[in-house]
């Protein structure tokens, strides 16, 4: 059975805005990984392993957590089970803490 003109333009509608929406996520996660690298003086891709790490030890998706580092370097602030994770993941894979973190 053929696909109706109409079904297709749909078809076709729907798979570009997937795409805008992957492209949107892809840079927020890059920016959140060019942060991670500024602040803790790491690779991109141990970035990467940060960012991920955060994101499987809290649960939230990846996308969520690195609009949450963005939303930290415009305002300082994220919130505190976030911070716990990323200072965690940056004691693993980096030589400094989370700036604004309290010394133990």
């Amino acid at each position: 059975m053929a696909e109706s003109e109409a079904d297709r333009v749909a078809a076709l509608q729907a798979e570009v805005e997937q795409l805008k929406e992957a492209m949107a996520s892809h840079a927020v996660v890059d920016q959140a990984i060019g942060m991670i690298v500024a602040l803790a003086r790491v690779t991109p891709d141990l970035g990467w392993e940060v960012l991920k790490e955060v994101s499987q030890h809290t649960n939230i998706k990846l996308r969520h957590i690195a609009e949450l580092i963005l939303i930290w370097g415009r305002r300082g602030e994220i919130p505190a089970d976030i911070r716990a994770e990323l200072e965690d993941a940056l004691d693993r894979y980096g030589p400094t803490q989370v700036p604004g973190a309290e010394e133990e």
